[in-house]
C-alpha cells in the first residue's frame, strides 16, 4: 500500500511541476532558516557545557550597594576572596583566579601586544581545556612558566612543539623571561573563558600585594564546589567570612563616610553566557538570551509562512482533484486511505524540501556566520540531539503542512465533488485567512527592518557634542612617566598634518564624590589644557585649565553639565568637592564642559570630571589630523612612535571607527532582520503566485467568455487582483498595531532613539501592496492576453 501511495505522490509531483516547485522551494527556504537558527541556538545553549565539572563550577559575584544609589553587581573580586572562602567553607573544593590584561610580549626580534591571562596553577585541572603538551597538574607550578594556546604557538614559533622555548614579557617596564611548559588546545568557540597566553597567578600575587577584601575588584574568581553542595549555605558563609575578615577595613571606610555594603554570591558557570551581564575579567562573548528568543520567533514565523503556503496550495490543488476524490470514495475508498495518500504526498514533498534546505543552509552559512558573529559549521548537524531535532522538525512540518488539507479534502462529499459543487471551492475562507496571517507577519518584519535601519542610522550619525572625524587615538606605554609623555606630545606635534594634540588617560576610571551629603558617581580622567580644542567639545561656563596657573594641577577640576545636575548645582563654578575617591580633598570647579557623548548613545550621558593633576597616568594621545594626506601623517606619527619606544607595537584607532564599533550588535540585528524580512516576503510572494496561478486557471473559461463579450485586459487584471489585494489590505490592518508594539518595546532599550513615524507604516503597506500587485498582475496579464478561443474550445 505504501508503495502505491508513493507512486501516486511522485506521479502528482510530475503532473503538477509548477505548483510542486513553488511548494517545495518555499518550504525549503523556511526549513533552511530553521536549520540555521537551530544551529545558532544550539551553540548559544552549549556555552561552557564541555567542562567535565560544569555542574560544580560557579563564578564569584559581588553586589555593591550604597545609600541613595542603585546597587550594581560585578563578577569581580580582589586577590583574597578565593583563598579566604576556601579556607572557611569546606563545601568549596577549589578556586581559580583569572586576570587578563594587555602586555608586551617579545619573541626574538618581534614584539606584540597580547592578552596575557594570570591564572592559578589548578586552571587545567578545574577547567576542561586539554593540553597538547605539558602536565595539567604541574604546567604552571614555576613562577616563570608560560602556556600558549595552539594558535598562539603557531603565531610565535610556527609549530606546537615548543616546550622549553622562551618568551619575554613586560613586567612593570622590565622584560622578564618565561619558559614554555605547555601548549593548550584552542579554547572552544562556545567557551566564556578565552585565553592566548597563560602565566602563573602566583607570580602576579608575589609582586602585587593586595590584602584588601573590599577594594580593587579586578579579578574573576571561579569556585569549584563539592558534589551536592548547598549554594545558599555557601553564600551565607561567604557573608560571614567577608564581615569577619574585613571588619577593620569596613570600619576604616565607615569613618571616611562610606555607607555601602558588599554582598557576595555565586553564578553557575553554565549561566554566564546567557545570564546577567556582569563586569568581569577573563570572560567574554556574553549574549542576551533575548537574541535567541527573537531569532527562534523569526524562524518559526518564516516556517509558519512556508507551511501556510503549503496548506493553501494543497487546498487549492485539491479543487483540481475533486473528481479523483469522488471516484475513489464511490468505489469504496475509505477516508483514512485518502488521508494516508495526501499525508504521504506531504511527507514526500517535505523530504525533498529538507534535502534542498540542507543545500541552501550550507550555501548561506558563511553569510549567516558573518552576520551572527559565529563560526558555525554544517557538520554540527551530525550532533545526535540536533539530528533528532531535525527529524522532529521534519515530522512536525510534514504534519503541519499536510494534516489539515488531508482532513479537509478526504471529507469531501463524493456526490458534490463529482459534479464540482464543493462548497469550499467557492468560498476558500480558510486559505484566505492564512494569506492574511502570512502577509501580516511579513509586513511586521518589514516595519521592524525600517525602524532598525532608522535607529542604526541615528546611532551612527547623531551629533555627539564633539567632532569624532579625523581624530586619531594612539595608545602609548609608560603613562606615569610624565617626561616621556611630554616628549610624545612635542614630537607628535611636529608631524605634518597634526593640527592639535592632547594626552588623556587610556581608560576612564569610575569613582564617587560626596557632595551636599549625597554620593555622586562619575567617570574621572586626566587631561591637559589642549583636550577641549583637540576633542572639539564646548566650554559651557568658566575657563579651561591653564599651564600658567600651577594651582590647576592640584586644586582645580572641570566637570560636565551632567555632573553639575547630579550634584544639584545650578551654577557649578566655584563649588568645592571636599571628599572624592575615598579621600579628603579640596578641589574647586573652574569650568563646566557642555555634555557630549563620551560613551555610546545606548545610555544617558553620565557625570564626568576632568583633572589636570598627575594622580592618574596618561595612556593615550588624541591627534586632530588634517583630512588631506592622512596616510602620510599616519606614517609620520608611527615613525615618531617607533623612535621613542622601539620595543612597543604601534597601536591606533580613529575615534569615528571606535564609535561605530559600539553598535556592532545593532548592525548584526539590522542584517539579520533584513534577511528575515526578505525571506518572508519571498516566501509570501511565492505562495501568492501559486494561488494566483490556480485562481486564474480555475477561471479560464470565465475570462474567455468575458473577453468574447468585450472585456478589456485591464478590467480582467483588476478582476483577478482585487480579491488578493483585499487580503493584503486586511494584513496591513492586522500588522500595524503588532509592529507598533514590537518596535516600540525594542526602542525602549535605547536612551536616545528615533520617534516612530506614520510614514514607516504607510511605506511598509505600500511596498506589500506593490509586491502583491506585481505578483498577481503579472499572472493576470498573461491569462488576460490569452486567446479566448483556446479557453472555450472544450465547451
Amino acid at each position: 500500500m505504501l508503495q502505491n501511495y508513493l507512486a501516486i505522490a511522485l506521479r502528482n509531483l510530475r503532473r503538477n511541476k509548477t505548483y510542486s516547485a513553488i511548494n517545495i522551494f518555499g518550504l525549503s527556504i523556511g526549513l533552511a532558516c530553521c536549520m540555521l537558527i537551530l544551529l545558532y541556538t544550539k551553540d548559544e545553549l552549549s556555552y561552557d557545557r564541555f567542562h567535565a565539572k560544569k555542574d560544580q563550577l560557579y563564578r564569584l559575584t559581588c553586589e555593591m550597594s550604597e545609600k541613595d544609589r542603585p546597587s550594581r553587581t560585578v563578577a569581580l573580586a580582589s586577590m583574597v576572596q578565593g583563598p579566604a572562602f576556601k579556607e572557611g567553607i569546606p563545601a568549596i573544593q577549589e578556586f581559580v583566579r583569572v586576570r587578563t590584561r594587555k602586555s608586551l610580549v617579545k619573541s626574538g626580534n618581534n614584539t606584540f601586544n597580547e592578552n596575557v591571562s594570570w591564572v592559578d596553577g589548578n586552571f587545567f585541572t578545574v577547567f576542561s581545556f586539554p593540553l597538547l603538551a605539558g602536565d595539567p597538574n604541574t604546567v604552571l607550578s614555576d613562577f616563570h612558566s608560560i602556556v600558549l594556546s595552539e594558535n598562539t604557538a603557531q603565531k610565535y614559533f610556527g609549530t606546537t612543539d615548543i616546550v622549553g622555548k622562551s618568551l619575554e614579557l613586560d613586567m612593570r617596564g622590565k622584560l622578564e623571561t618565561f619558559v614554555v611548559t605547555g601548549v593548550a588546545k584552542n579554547p572552544p568557540q562556545n567557551s566564556s573563558v578565552k585565553f592566548t597566553l597563560i602565566v602563573p597567578f602566583s607570580y602576579f600575587e608575589k609582586v602585587n600585594l593586595d590584602p584588601t577584601l573590599l577594594t580593587t575588584l579586578s579579578i574573576s574568581t571561579f569556585i569549584l564546589l563539592r558534589p551536592n553542595a548547598n549554594v545558599e549555605e555557601i553564600t551565607a558563609n561567604m557573608a560571614r567570612i567577608s564581615a569577619a575578615k574585613g571588619e577593620k577595613e569596613i570600619a576604616k571606610e565607615r569613618i571616611l563616610g562610606w555607607q555601602g555594603r558588599f554582598t557576595w554570591g555565586l553564578q553557575a558557570m553554565t549561566q554566564i553566557h546567557l545570564g546577567s551581564d556582569f563586569d568581569s575579567e577573563g570572560t567574554s562573548d556574553h549574549s542576551n538570551p533575548l537574541y535567541s528568543t527573537i531569532l527562534t520567533g523569526v524562524a518559526v514565523a518564516i516556517l509558519l509562512i512556508a507551511c501556510i503556503n503549503f496548506v493553501n496550495l494543497a487546498i487549492a490543488q485539491s479543487l483540481r482533484r475533486t473528481k479523483e476524490i469522488g471516484i475513489r470514495k464511490v468505489i469504496g475508498g475509505q477516508r483514512s486511505q485518502l488521508m494516508s495518500q495526501f499525508l504521504t504526498e506531504s511527507f514526500v514533498q517535505t523530504a525533498i524540501a529538507f534535502v534542498l534546505a540542507l543545500g541552501i543552509a550550507e550555501l548561506v552559512l558563511p553569510l549567516f556566520n558573518d552576520v551572527a558573529n559565529k563560526h558555525l559549521s554544517i557538520n554540527y548537524l551530525l550532533d545526535t540531539p540536533l539530528v533528532l531535532g531535525f527529524v522532529a522538525l521534519y515530522v512536525l512540518t510534514a504534519l503541519a503542512a499536510g494534516l489539515y488539507p488531508a482532513l479537509l479534502i478526504s471529507g469531501f462529499d463524493p456526490a458534490q465533488t463529482l459534479f464540482q459543487r464543493t462548497r469550499f471551492a467557492r468560498k476558500n475562507t480558510i486559505a484566505k485567512g492564512l494569506v492574511v496571517v502570512q502577509f501580516a507577519l511579513t509586513i511586521t518584519l518589514f516595519i521592524g527592518t525600517i525602524v532598525l535601519y532608522q535607529q542604526f542610522s541615528f546611532l551612527t550619525t547623531a551629533t555627539l557634542g564633539y567632532n569624532d572625524k579625523n581624530l586619531l587615538v594612539v595608545n602609548v606605554p609608560d603613562g606615569k612617566d610624565l617626561h616621556k609623555m611630554s616628549a610624545f606630545k612635542t614630537e607628535f606635534a611636529k608631524a605634518r598634518g597634526v593640527e592639535s594634540i592632547a594626552p588623556r588617560t587610556a581608560v576612564q576610571f569610575g569613582t564617587v564624590a560626596k557632595i551636599n551629603g549625597k554620593d555622586v558617581e562619575f567617570v574621572y580622567e586626566h587631561i591637559d589644557h589642549d583636550f577641549i580644542a583637540t576633542m572639539g567639545v564646548t566650554l559651557a561656563k568658566g575657563r579651561n585649565f591653564s599651564p600658567s596657573l600651577p594651582g590647576d594641577s592640584t586644586a582645580s577640576v572641570l566637570v560636565n553639565e551632567a555632573f553639575a545636575r547630579q550634584a544639584g548645582w545650578t551654577d557649578a563654578l566655584g563649588k568645592t568637592i571636599h571628599f572624592m575617591d575615598g579621600r579628603e580633598c579640596n578641589i574647586t570647579v573652574v569650568g563646566v564642559i557642555k555634555d557630549y557623548h563620551f560613551e555610546s548613545l545606548k545610555g544617558v550621558i553620565q557625570p564626568q570630571l576632568f583633572s589636570y593633576g598627575s594622580e592618574l597616568p596618561f595612556g593615550q594621545f588624541l591627534l586632530r589630523l588634517n583630512p588631506h594626506g592622512i596616510l602620510q601623517t599616519l606614517a609620520s606619527v608611527e615613525a615618531i612612535y617607533r623612535n621613542l619606544v622601539p620595543l612597543y607595537p604601534f597601536e591606533y584607532d580613529f575615534q569615528d571607527a571606535v564609535n561605530f564599533n559600539e553598535y556592532k550588535a545593532e548592525a548584526r540585528w539590522k542584517a539579520i532582520i533584513t534577511l528575515a524580512a526578505v525571506f518572508t516576503m519571498l516566501i509570501s510572494t511565492i505562495g501568492l503566485l501559486g494561488l494566483t496561478l490556480l485562481a486564474s486557471e480555475q477561471r479560464t473559461k470565465e475570462i474567455g467568455i468575458r473577453k468574447v463579450l468585450g472585456a478589456s485586459v485591464g478590467s480582467i487584471i483588476g478582476l483577478l487582483s482585487k480579491d488578493f489585494l483585499k487580503l493584503v489590505a486586511i494584513a496591513i490592518v492586522v500588522a500595524t498595531p503588532l509592529a507598533y508594539w514590537a518596535v516600540g518595546k525594542w526602542l525602549q532599550d535605547f536612551a536616545y532613539r528615533v520617534e516612530l513615524s506614520w510614514w514607516v507604516f504607510v511605506l511598509a503597506g505600500v511596498v506589500a501592496v506593490a509586491i502583491a500587485s506585481a505578483t498577481v498582475a503579472g499572472q493576470a496579464w498573461r491569462v488576460a492576453r490569452a486567446n479566448p478561443v483556446e479557453s472555450l474550445r472544450s465547451e
